[in-house]
């Protein structure tokens, strides 16, 4: 129905993971005529909003044709389009988002990929390196093959040695749009091949050299800390220690529901952000690459408001001492810019130890630790009088400490809010 469908063509292109935002083909105009390029739409609780354009730098295509990829982490995108510096007739191209609805002037994936001929249907897998897509310019088995390479780097021009997916999937007809879900273990895509009609969707398990690399899909509900009610937010991950935001996703109006797909090899920190609300961060170890796995983690958000108090997880110090490690830092520059853009609100910010060692030890060492952390956010612009550090060692446990994951929970630094 509408605003997605008018009496033009409407297609999708691609869809977040969670489902909440669509990537569309072609611009909207009120009056309802089409336009070149593309469109997003987010899910409300009354709809889809009606489509916004997305403004691509020097974009042109001067194909009939056109496809686009918006990735999992919804900041890159990238397009089968024909463009006058490029190798012929469509080539794919690669755009980074720069702010809300504005991308960068698209980069062409260079000579390994991208031939004299029709290049189209890109793909990349949820490990941000595994790409797949539709070439008749590489010799195959028929008019248009499925290819696969990995990239090699950030500048989205070194690719490994192209893989032709072989003869289950390339048939000696048509064959594009190849899909894999975040689990990696089927893959989805369209063939010329003798089938219901023209051209039909083909569903094939994938043998192990053709699969993407293993992720994580981390799912839950984005709730109120104060009253365990849904909220609609936005959801950013980040890399740690660096910092580096990764990419953006937003919660189900309805019930606060949110999925990010997230690829070994790292760490993480995530959270949710609404207006009015402090975030509380998570933090993922992924580091250890293993296999595929759904992991259920809700996030919390807690509303600005005496007494109110939050935890920060994602702070570290070197074992049994107050030295705060560099992972930390993210974490603390938000609170410091909470402290900014709220200018009235005192905070009194804490320690806390679990029961291992003496009463005395763990006061000290809580009191110390919170000392430290005053001292970051003094040293980035927060004024000493908005902030009390307090040390209460083991007093306030938030779980047993009878387990070590009751210990884990009770070893932590938050702040609470004395004025607003």
């Amino acid at each position: 129905g509408s605003p997605l469908n008018n009496k033009n063509s409407n297609f999708i292109k691609s869809i977040t993971p969670d489902g909440n935002v669509l990537f569309l083909a072609n611009t909207y105009n009120r009056d309802g005529s089409p336009g070149a390029g593309c469109s997003m739409s987010y899910r409300t609780k009354g709809g889809w909003t009606f489509p916004k354009k997305q403004n691509i730098d020097k974009y042109e295509n001067r194909s009939d044709y056109v496809s686009f990829f918006l990735a999992n982490d919804g900041n890159l995108l990238f397009m089968a389009i024909q463009m006058k510096e490029g190798h012929g007739k469509r080539d794919i191209f690669i755009s980074r988002r720069m702010s809300e609805n504005n991308w960068s002037s698209p980069k062409n994936l260079g000579s390994t990929i991208n031939t004299s001929v029709d290049d189209s249907s890109p793909f990349l897998a949820a490990d941000g390196k595994t790409f797949y897509f539709s070439s008749a310019g590489h010799p195959g088995y028929g008019s248009t093959d499925v290819w696969m390479t990995k990239r090699l780097d950030d500048t989205w021009t070194n690719w490994a040695p192209l893989v032709n997916m072989g003869p289950k999937i390339n048939s000696p007809d048509w064959d594009a749009y190849f899909t894999i879900p975040a689990s990696g273990e089927y893959a989805y895509f369209v063939s010329g091949r003798s089938g219901e009609g023209l051209e039909d969707i083909f569903r094939i398990k994938l043998p192990d050299g053709a699969k993407p690399n293993p992720v994580v899909l981390v799912s839950g509900n984005v709730l109120n800390a104060k009253t365990n009610e849904p909220i609609k937010a936005e959801i950013t991950y980040e890399l740690l220690p660096e910092g580096e935001e990764l990419g953006i996703a937003r919660s189900e109006p309805e019930n606060g529901a949110y999925k990010i797909v997230l690829p070994y090899g790292k760490k993480y920190g995530f959270r949710a952000k609404a207006k009015g609300f402090y975030a509380i961060n998570e933090f993922l170890d992924l580091t250890e690459t293993a296999q595929y796995e759904e992991i259920e983690k809700n996030l919390y958000l807690a509303p600005v408001e005496i007494n109110q108090v939050i935890r920060l997880n994602n702070i570290f110090f070197e074992y049994g001492r107050s030295i705060l490690k560099e992972a930390s830092f993210p974490e603390l520059d938000r609170v410091v810019k909470f402290l900014r853009d709220n200018p009235t609100i005192n905070i009194e910010l804490s320690g806390h130890t679990d029961n291992d060692g003496s009463d005395d030890y763990n006061l000290n060492l809580s009191q110390d630790r919170a000392i430290s952390v005053v001292a970051y956010l003094k040293s980035k612009g927060a004024r000493q009088n908005r902030i009390t550090a307090v040390g209460y060692g083991e007093t306030q446990p938030v779980a047993s400490n009878d387990t070590d994951k009751g210990k884990q929970l009770n070893r932590r630094v938050e702040f609470k809010i004395t004025k607003r």
